[in-house]
This record gives C-alpha cells, sequence and structure tokens, in this order.
C-alpha cells in the first residue's frame, strides 16, 4: 500500500503560481497511475490531473486544462502539479491518490484507486 504526503499549498493572489508535491513510500510508486483532486468547502472532491505510470500520457479538468501540469519523478517517489494563472475557484485542499490506470487509458476522469494522501491547503486571494 503506498502511502503519500502532499505540500507546497499556501495563499496566493490571484494569476500567481504554486507547484504542489506527493511523495510516496514503498517501492512500487512507479507501477502506479497517480491523479490529482480536489475539494473546496462545501462540495464534492475533484479529479483535477492524471499521470500515467512512465509518465507517457496525462488527464486534466476542462477547468485547469492549459494552466496546470502535472508530471513525475519516479526516482523521487514524487508527482508534482504545477499550478500557474490560479484563480479564485482553485482554493481548495489539493490530494494526490493512485487512479485507475484503466480509466485514464479510456480518456475518462479517472476514478481513485488507492490510498488518498492528507491534502494541502491551497487558497487563491481575489
Amino acid at each position: 500500500q503506498v502511502q503519500l504526503v502532499e505540500s507546497g499549498g499556501g495563499l496566493v493572489e490571484t494569476g500567481d503560481s504554486l507547484r504542489l508535491s506527493c511523495v510516496a513510500s514503498g517501492r512500487t510508486f512507479s507501477w502506479y497511475a497517480m491523479g490529482w483532486f480536489r475539494q473546496a468547502p462545501g462540495n464534492e472532491r475533484e479529479f483535477v490531473a492524471a499521470i500515467s505510470s512512465g509518465g507517457g500520457a496525462t488527464s486534466y479538468a476542462d477547468s485547469v486544462r492549459g494552466r496546470f501540469t502535472i508530471s513525475r519523478d519516479d526516482a523521487k517517489n514524487t508527482v508534482y502539479l504545477l499550478m500557474n494563472s490560479l484563480k479564485p475557484e482553485d482554493t481548495a485542499v489539493y490530494y494526490c491518490a493512485p487512479v485507475s490506470a484503466s480509466d485514464l487509458r479510456r480518456g475518462v476522469s479517472p476514478r481513485i484507486a488507492g490510498s488518498v494522501g492528507q491534502g494541502t491547503q491551497v487558497t487563491v486571494s481575489s
């Protein structure tokens, strides 16, 4: 079972950038497709971005496509989320998790397929 720790969140202004990191324990991290999700107060958790094992395929929610970039460094057991041009509506707790590789291949928003980290808060002021 992969254990995950997210970091990199904070309070920023509209238009700023942040890079989130998610460090995984265990030697099998590279086997997993990984994703980022977010949950704002009063809302359900939603998909943000995902990356395949090996990094050859990525997927983004429409709301972040063109502004956010997901990447991974398997040597460091880490997946990243670079967030540019942040908006107040990006305010949420951001989580990483393994995701369904088959969903990613089919081009649908991938489902969570393992443990979720504790999250990191991102707050964007207007």
